[in-house]
């Protein structure tokens, strides 16, 4: 087995971030989607917000995630599109202290089967901060459920090989 590779899975702390003006706990199916599924792939909910669409109240939330454990993954979903107040890209980028330059190829590449040339209006991302992998999805369930399933299910399991990303996270006591 490679070194970024474990024989026994390893439960992560993942917290979820909605950005939106509009979503509220009653219907947020994207942050609902996320939730539902790291808990059952057995990883556990570090903590779940919904923000509005505001780059420094975004910031600001975010900082306070990567600065004290126990996330160790965040995934945000909403804000990555191209309308005036889709500010999650912008509000992250300066927190990473590096890009996980595929992860937005990689998103669109398999959203390109599904979606077709609308693909392009993704801005998806990822990187880290802290050790601390944050993710950037766009606000649609569907587009949380490809990202989920093709690309961060695998890569947040320590069984993964020949590498996965739960050797570049920093360790957090359960």
């Amino acid at each position: 087995m490679g070194k970024h590779v474990s024989s026994e899975f390893k439960p992560l702390q993942i917290a979820v971030l909605t950005v939106s003006d509009t979503r509220t706990r009653e219907n947020d199916t994207s942050g609902a989607y996320l939730v539902e599924q790291l808990q059952e792939a057995g990883h556990r909910l570090a903590d779940r917000l919904i923000v509005t669409d505001d780059k420094y109240r975004l910031r600001a939330v975010v900082s306070a995630w990567v600065s004290e454990p126990p996330a160790q993954v965040i995934l945000i979903t909403g804000g990555t599109g191209f309308t005036g107040r889709d500010n999650t890209p912008e509000a992250i980028r300066p927190l990473l202290d590096r890009e996980v330059d595929g992860f937005g190829e990689l998103f669109r590449q398999i959203s390109w089967q599904e979606i077709g040339t609308s693909t392009l209006q993704s801005r998806a991302l990822a990187g880290f901060a802290n050790g601390v992998l944050i993710c950037c999805l766009p606000g649609s369930t569907g587009a949380c459920r490809t990202a989920w399933e093709q690309i961060l299910l695998p890569q947040l399991d320590s069984r993964q090989g020949p590498c996965n990303f739960v050797a570049h996270l920093r360790s957090v006591e359960a």
